[in-house]
């Protein structure tokens, strides 16, 4: 099993949400949340260059990639920044790398904010991502889901019924 960008997402943002995820249980693809990030990704960059390509490798999907300049794009709904999402990109970066793809640095866009955030990959990051992917590797073959932690992300959640269905 390959782990992907959305693994290491979610070890960044709640590992019950991982656990979950890593069982088959995704609820992304009923959430309106989701959709609302496609929709906003689908239609804020219209007259994006043909230089961005799409590319898949290692179990990880890129929507945006720049090979000529090495470049990974990633479009976010968010209305804030989050970790996971710089998480996300190095993993991107360090997977292309991994497999001798010539990388600069990663975009993050956020439409709704109208900004762009540059990502670097630095050697930290790369003795600290394979300490991600053991990290992933561990909760996802634990036999019980992890414990509930509420936190304020949770009622933004595609899991948040799931996860909060007793209160």
């Amino acid at each position: 099993m390959y782990i992907t960008a959305t693994h290491i997402a979610y070890l960044h943002l709640c590992h019950r949400k991982l656990w979950l995820f890593s069982q088959g249980l995704q609820m992304e693809h009923g959430s309106e949340l989701v959709a609302e990030g496609k929709f906003i990704e689908e239609t804020s960059y219209q007259q994006r260059a043909e230089k961005w390509q799409q590319i898949q490798l290692e179990g990880i999907k890129i929507d945006h990639f720049d090979a000529k300049r090495g470049i990974v794009k990633e479009v976010k709904k968010s209305s804030k920044r989050e970790s996971a999402h710089i998480a996300q990109v190095k993993y991107y970066l360090f997977v292309l790398e991994r497999n001798h793809i010539k990388v600069s640095h990663g975009l993050l866009e956020y439409p709704r904010l109208r900004e762009t955030e540059e990502v670097w990959l630095n050697d930290e990051d790369r003795t600290q991502i394979p300490l991600w992917e053991k990290q992933v590797e561990e909760i996802i073959s634990q036999e019980v889901c992890p414990e509930l932690e509420p936190k304020t992300l949770c009622r933004h959640c595609a899991y948040y019924e799931f996860c909060f269905t007793d209160e």
